[in-house]
């Protein structure tokens, strides 16, 4: 856990196996995934509890929390070919499918509870989708793009961010949930990937990958950056080994401040 106010890191948990995606509950427990299953962290009593997911066993790192923290979002492949996303209860229960096509990855829940944000391939390359929370027509928010990934909305809903890739850069990006006043926030060299922006609508949390590197790979050198939300300039706030599954879906603390992370050891060290 990163702490804003003093700069530390606080390690929660180490764990032998590979674990990934923290989100973090406002009762005081994260939840990650690793072997395709979701486990439960406290944070008083940190270890890893699993969450009943049924038949989704092969559940991948695009998972989260309702705004009202009663309900999970997951992103799995037990009952289909490629990803496609579910919800259930918090405390674990029978999913519910929500996209009818697959591929689908789950990034983010509207403030309001409405709507679900995420990504998928729909006859061409990734695209950013929205649909209700309880299924229903998709919108396609988003296709001017060689690839998106990781929306994520602001607190006040207004906006999505979102990753994408154009001409071989990654940058980060907003757009309005209707499609409307598409933004480019970053410039830079880096690659740039999963923006989530603080609970209070104050900063941009994201990863920052070497430039030239191709997707979201894991072990790799990599930065956690933050950017102010109106945009402007980002600062490091911590270097680490990681990358995929290190902040890929929402990982604020409910008060902003704090967040989870995922920081992973070289092989054979």
């Amino acid at each position: 856990m990163y702490d804003l106010a003093t700069a530390q890191v606080t390690v929660l948990l180490a764990h032998e196996g590979h674990i990934e995606a923290p989100n973090w509950h406002p009762d005081g427990y994260l939840i990650v995934n690793g072997g395709g299953r979701l486990f439960r962290v406290s944070l008083d009593a940190p270890a890893l509890e699993m969450i009943n997911t049924g038949f989704a066993v092969r559940c991948n790192n695009d998972h989260g929390i309702s705004p009202d923290g009663a309900r999970l979002v997951i992103s799995d492949s037990s009952r289909t070919d490629e990803s496609c996303i579910y919800t259930l209860p918090v405390g674990g229960g029978t999913p519910e499918r929500i996209t009818a096509e697959v591929p689908s990855y789950w990034h983010g829940w509207s403030p309001d509870g409405r709507t679900l944000a995420y990504v998928g391939r729909r006859g061409g390359p990734f695209c950013l989708l929205t649909c209700p929370v309880g299924g229903g027509a998709e919108t396609v928010v988003t296709e001017a793009f060689d690839h998106v990934d990781g929306p994520d909305y602001t607190p006040d809903g207004k906006w999505i961010w979102f990753n994408g890739e154009r001409d071989g850069a990654v940058n980060l990006w907003r757009i309005r949930p209707d499609g409307a006043g598409l933004t480019q926030m970053t410039d830079d060299a880096t690659v740039n990937w999963f923006p989530h922006p603080s609970p209070d609508g104050t900063h941009i949390l994201y990863l920052a990958y070497p430039p030239g590197t191709q997707g979201h790979p894991a072990e790799l050198d990599v930065a956690l950056c933050l950017m102010p939300a109106a945009g402007g300039t980002s600062q490091v706030l911590l270097r680490l080994y990681g990358g995929q599954g290190t902040i890929n879906v929402p990982c604020w603390a409910p008060d902003a401040g704090r967040f989870a992370f995922m920081r992973y050891i070289r092989s054979g060290v």
